[in-house]
């Protein structure tokens, strides 16, 4: 009967595959406030907090700061700057980025806090750079060989602390691809 053209039937196809799944995780450290941090990273959080004023964001009100600490024991800033062909324009983090390896070439950047002031509603808590800045970021720990750490606040409320930003960039595309 299987046979038969005169008799329909289906056929079923089963697939038997092998599947692995994997986890990503990661620890970081949170804190209730900016004073439960060490003295060095509450510096950082606090220079931040203050350069936010420096943002440039007529349009959304989002302004953002970034304040690194070198390995030669500077510190430097940066803030978002947004433009009229918005949302086109820079983060906090790039710039800060671009700013040192400008003025410090081959200087390490150690320790980033992050921070923001929301102009439309709360700034209370930690935020997380985009995926643009986590790529950067990615890209700057691997041409420098070392980690940076991350200190994520808002203008008050809980403060995350990340031991490297490639945490953020699980499975990320790398200058090694390109070899």
């Amino acid at each position: 009967m299987i046979n038969d053209p005169s008799v329909s039937h289906r056929r079923i196809f089963y697939y038997i595959y092998s599947m692995m799944k994997e986890e990503y995780k990661f620890l970081f450290e949170v804190f209730d406030s900016i004073a439960e941090l060490n003295d060095d990273d509450a510096m950082l959080l606090n220079e931040a907090i203050n350069a936010t004023v420096y943002s440039y964001a007529p349009y959304s009100r989002f302004r953002v700061a970034a304040m690194a600490k070198l390995e030669n024991g500077k510190i430097v800033a940066g803030t978002n700057q947004e433009n009229a062909s918005y949302p086109a324009g820079i983060c906090a983090e790039r710039v800060l980025l671009s700013t040192a390896s400008s003025l410090y070439p081959g200087i390490a950047v150690q320790t980033i806090a992050i921070t923001y002031q929301n102009e439309n509603g709360k700034s209370n808590h930690p935020i997380s750079p985009c995926g643009i800045c986590r790529q950067t970021l990615q890209e700057y720990e691997h041409r420098q060989k070392s980690a940076i750490r991350l200190i994520l606040g808002g203008m008050k409320g809980k403060v995350f602390v990340i031991a490297a930003a490639s945490s953020l960039m699980p499975l990320a595309f790398t200058g090694d691809e390109l070899q």
